[in-house]
């Protein structure tokens, strides 16, 4: 520890799950520099925001906050803007908000120590910026988990996929993973503390590749599964180039493996993936789902689509329908096409009016939404294990997860109250289009 904690720092985190985790060690680098969080701009003297660029407006958001608290500049306040949106702007962020002190990419995190102590000496503009060249993972030994049951653990950084429509490539940097005994390690030690469940993570969490050469993905997802006290390992998010057998097969043999994959399609039509430089054809993504289907575990899928790429013909759209029929996903993302900075996408021609593509996604998600309201009937009657993870007091429910990610509301008698971080047992009385409904068995 640096002295008593006596400077204090608020952040704010927009995005993703991968943002959510690394503000968790972002919070731990801090406080083990002498930081203390605070939990609102009044009360710190270092305003930090953890951005993300995937989404339309992304960079205006972060922009308008900032300018809101334009006026705590005068009380001597820092101000920060760390990851995507920071890689993304770089310098522009000190030309449109002169008042910010620190910017700050996702793969420069592990550099935030020194950066700290120029602002802290009185440096006014500090820059972290690492380009795609970067071959650092940001481990740290002091990660803040704001959930004491189930944790993240990163296993890979960046993005060598570079699809059409998408700026993570650019925003942090090059594939680069964590040597599998690193992961282990990490998740050794979480299971020691207590933790039961863990999530995997990465852009492309299957294109891990161990430095060391000793294990692959499904390798390492085995092994996690296996270390005493985890009795949950999920991961995300999975590129469907290199999915493999060998995945499933894992999760057929380790049940402590979640029978669960979020393997985003994006679009059902060949053509357009092909523009979209997704780098595997309708056919060849069904074959992989098919895999899925073959197990021995019945598998919850869930994906990602967007609609209204440029281009998309009406047909082109019909034939993403025509996949959600044939896949029938336990839920799907559903995002209209909005162009990125720096993506490949924005050169192309064939826009499609904004009104066109909320159509369009409406007619996704109502389709999606019968899907899955087909897809949870089928529980009714059965029993399933919930992991418990709150409980909503107004309706005197409470909120857990199965394996598969389905999320149950569910009721316990009086001298049965289950605690949160419990596993318990549930039988299904009502269905959902995104949830179940039950009571716990006794």
């Amino acid at each position: 520890m640096a002295g008593e904690p006596h400077k204090t720092f608020y952040l704010e985190t927009f995005g993703c799950q991968m943002n959510a985790h690394d503000s968790e060690k972002v919070v731990g680098t801090l406080v083990s520099e002498g930081y203390r969080q605070v939990q609102t701009v009044e009360e710190a003297e270092l305003v930090l925001y953890n951005t993300c660029s995937i989404r339309d407006k992304a960079e205006q958001k972060v922009f308008n906050r900032l300018a809101d608290y334009k006026k705590y500049q005068k009380q001597g306040k820092k101000f920060g803007v760390l990851g995507c949106v920071a890689q993304q702007e770089g310098e522009k962020v000190f030309e449109r908000a002169p008042y910010v002190s620190l910017v700050c990419g996702s793969a420069s995190y592990r550099n935030l120590p020194q950066m700290l102590i120029q602002i802290e000496a009185g440096k006014q503009r500090v820059t972290g910026l690492d380009d795609r060249e970067t071959e650092a993972c940001f481990e740290t030994e002091f990660t803040a988990r704001t959930n004491p049951h189930r944790g993240y653990i990163t296993i890979i950084e960046g993005c060598d996929k570079f699809c059409a429509y998408c700026v993570v490539p650019f925003t942090r940097g090059k594939e680069r993973s964590r040597t599998s005994e690193s992961v282990l390690s990490e998740a050794r030690q979480m299971a020691d503390l207590g933790y039961s469940e863990i999530q995997l993570l990465g852009q492309n969490v299957n294109s891990y590749k161990d430095p060391a050469g000793k294990k692959s993905f499904a390798e390492l997802l085995a092994a996690a599964g296996q270390i005493p006290g985890i009795k949950r390992v999920r991961f995300t998010t999975s590129h469907p180039r290199d999915f493999g057998r060998d995945i499933i097969e894992a999760i057929d043999a380790v049940p402590s493996l979640c029978d669960h994959v979020h393997l985003p399609v994006q679009s059902g039509s060949a053509r357009v993936l092909d523009a979209m430089q997704r780098l595997y054809t309708r056919d060849e993504y069904l074959e992989r789902i098919s895999w899925m289907k073959a197990a021995r575990r019945e598998i919850s899928i869930t994906s990602d689509v967007i609609v209204g790429f440029p281009g998309e013909t009406e047909v082109e759209f019909e034939e993403t329908l025509s996949l959600l029929d044939e896949v029938k996903y336990d839920s799907i993302f559903g995002f209209k096409y909005s162009p990125r900075p720096n993506t490949p996408a924005l050169n192309l021609e064939d826009a499609i009016p904004d009104e066109e593509k909320a159509r369009r996604l409406a007619v996704v998600n109502e389709k999606q939404r019968l899907i899955q309201k087909q897809r949870n009937e089928k529980y009714l009657g059965t029993i399933l294990e919930v992991m418990v993870e709150g409980k909503n007091e107004v309706r005197g429910q409470w909120i857990g997860r199965t394996s598969q990610n389905k999320v149950f509301n569910f009721t316990a008698p009086e001298h049965a109250q289950p605690s949160v971080g419990r596993y318990v047992t549930v039988v299904a009385t009502g269905s959902f289009p995104n949830s179940l409904l039950g009571q716990i068995v006794v």
